[in-house]
């Protein structure tokens, strides 16, 4: 099991869903916060309006560790405790995105991802082919 990339990569989605659970526990943020912004990253999934090459753009942007990353450089370095909070819920849903299999996109489609196809795409109903 632990050979297989695809295997690691969802493991270390795992981790990251879990470590930004526990700091964001640990620093005592709100969970009305969390419960309400968990979900924003995949507001980038309007970009499929647009056509498959845009709405990967647009995912992929919002579901990248690039924004996150930036927005809790930017938080601890101003001080204000909204950005790290915010940055570490944009993390749970990038984490628990990637456990499940739905990785970066390609422009092909939405199905076709970093981390193989999803669903019925690979021939089988599982996340990225098992």
């Amino acid at each position: 099991m632990f050979a297989k990339p695809n295997a690691l990569l969802r493991l270390e989605g795992l981790v990251l869903f879990l470590l930004a659970i526990a700091v964001y526990r640990h620093e005592s943020y709100g969970w009305t916060l969390f419960w309400s912004t968990i979900l924003a990253p995949d507001i980038s999934m309007l970009g499929y309006l647009a056509g498959p090459k845009i709405g990967a753009v647009c995912y992929n942007i919002a579901h990248s560790k690039l924004l996150p990353g930036a927005l809790a450089l930017a938080g601890l370095f101003s001080g204000n405790p909204l950005l790290p909070s915010l940055s570490l819920v944009w993390f749970a849903h990038i984490g628990f995105d990637r456990m499940l299999g739905y990785g970066l996109k390609y422009p092909e489609g939405f199905k076709a991802t970093h981390l193989g196809l999803i669903g019925q795409a690979a021939g089988r109903f599982l996340p990225c082919g098992g």
